[in-house]
């Protein structure tokens, strides 16, 4: 029997493939910078009266809405994003931005920000579906953008794509990839806010869903160069780690939990600003497979937003905990069904509801939807069961002025802004 040999081709990818795994595995060790803290909030002559607001930061009544993030900018604005298509994974799924003014309390028109055609021209490679960005601003003053696409496959083929602006995203950078794996540089993925370090570096918490689900912190350079990458967890069932630093070196990261044992929030900490985690452990809110966001305080406690059920995602509750995470208070249920089991409604009652919802936070700019919105819900939430309410997917910060800004998905329709300070968290502690 004839045996067919390799052709020379094959054989040099293999053995430059062998040569680069080697040498990622084998590369020295970096060294790491602490943790960048933020810096003490200047005293508001208003800050002593609570502070509780809700608005829309979409306005787009056709599609499905997901996966958002917000930053705050020197001026007091704010800038969100989120990925807006038919349907999650489409091809015609782009990456969308907006802005909120803070002298009119009101966001801004969407823009489209990322696309198919613009990934594929800067990275010169096939991109069949584009999702979840995160947008921060950093030290220098340079605003990043990271989001995942896919070239082959399901989530599992994702890379992670990154542009940054010098001026505050009026013009940005050519998309390019992130080099993260020596193995076709597939099956990373993220979700959760980014981490700066004291020297500019970044720590972006990223995860995998192909063999095995697990979470990892990419440590880059301030130009956005991996330097390292260090495993959060191991194994098949931790996802979209969201880290919070706790001083220069310690610092907590909270994972959704997609396993079949706990069903509850998994936690792990660093005391070397990132380089090493401890085992996870599970936590007392409930997980039912479902992203969470989480934000320090300054009493050095943590603030976390999550569906704390055990199925669906028809409630969005924010809770208090300390720094051990072992004492939770709930504050308050950002958006819930009004049935307690998440059970749906009749088209006629569903639009009852959801339209004094909209009313409650639409704004001035985009009150004149609602009609238009209402019309659009048989084709945009509800199927033959009837209506479902759906809040998920958070994303947390504080911002300098001292305020508590959170975005998430509301009702896969619009993406929700609440803004809140520590007056009004004072008022829900008592």
């Amino acid at each position: 029997m004839r045996i067919k040999r390799p052709s020379p081709v094959f054989g040099g990818y293999f053995v430059l493939c062998c040569l680069f795994f080697a040498a990622w595995l084998t590369h020295p060790a970096p060294v790491h910078s602490t943790f960048a803290l933020m810096k003490p909030v200047p005293a508001v002559a208003d800050a002593a009266k609570p502070i509780y607001t809700s608005r829309f930061a979409s306005s787009g009544l056709v599609d499905f809405v997901h996966s958002s993030a917000v930053t705050a900018l020197p001026d007091g604005s704010l800038m969100a994003v989120w990925f807006a298509g038919t349907r999650e994974g489409a091809a015609d799924v782009q990456v969308r931005s907006a802005r909120f003014d803070a002298k009119t309390g009101e966001w801004g028109a969407e823009q489209v920000l990322v696309t198919r055609d613009s990934t594929e021209q800067g990275t010169r490679k096939y991109i069949r579906k584009l999702g979840n960005p995160v947008v921060a601003l950093a030290p220098d003053n340079r605003l990043w953008l990271f989001y995942v696409s896919v070239s082959m496959g399901g989530w599992a083929g994702s890379a992670v794509n990154v542009m940054v602006s010098s001026d505050f995203g009026r013009q940005w950078s050519a998309p390019r990839q992130l080099i993260t794996s020596p193995f076709l540089n597939i099956s990373t993925l993220v979700r959760s806010a980014p981490v700066f370090h004291a020297d500019g570096s970044i720590g972006l918490p990223v995860y995998h869903e192909f063999l095995g689900k697990f979470a990892e912190y990419l440590y880059l350079s301030a130009d956005g160069e991996v330097i390292d990458k260090y495993r959060i967890s191991h194994g098949n069932n931790s996802l979209q780690p969201t880290v919070v630093p706790l001083d220069g070196q310690r610092g907590i990261a909270m994972l959704r939990y997609a396993g079949d044992t706990h069903h509850r929030v998994l936690a792990t900490r660093t005391e070397d600003a990132g380089q090493t985690w401890s085992e996870p452990y599970p936590l007392d809110p409930s997980n039912p497979n479902s992203s969470l966001a989480a934000v320090a305080t300054p009493e050095h406690g943590l603030l976390v937003a999550l569906n704390d059920l055990q199925e669906g995602r028809f409630k969005l509750s924010l809770y208090k905990t300390d720094a051990e995470m072992a004492d939770w208070h709930s504050l308050r249920d950002l958006d819930k069904s009004p049935d307690p089991e998440g059970d749906a409604f009749s088209p006629e009652a569903y639009k009852e509801i959801i339209g004094k919802e909209f009313r409650d936070s639409s704004g001035a700019l985009r009150q004149p939807l609602e009609a238009q919105f209402l019309n659009n819900l048989n084709g945009r939430v509800c199927k033959k069961q009837g209506c479902d309410f759906e809040y998920e997917y958070p994303y947390f910060i504080r911002s300098p002025d001292g305020l508590y800004h959170l975005v998430y998905s509301w009702n896969n329709t619009f993406i929700k802004h609440v803004t809140f300070n520590e007056a009004w968290l004072a008022e829900r502690a008592h």
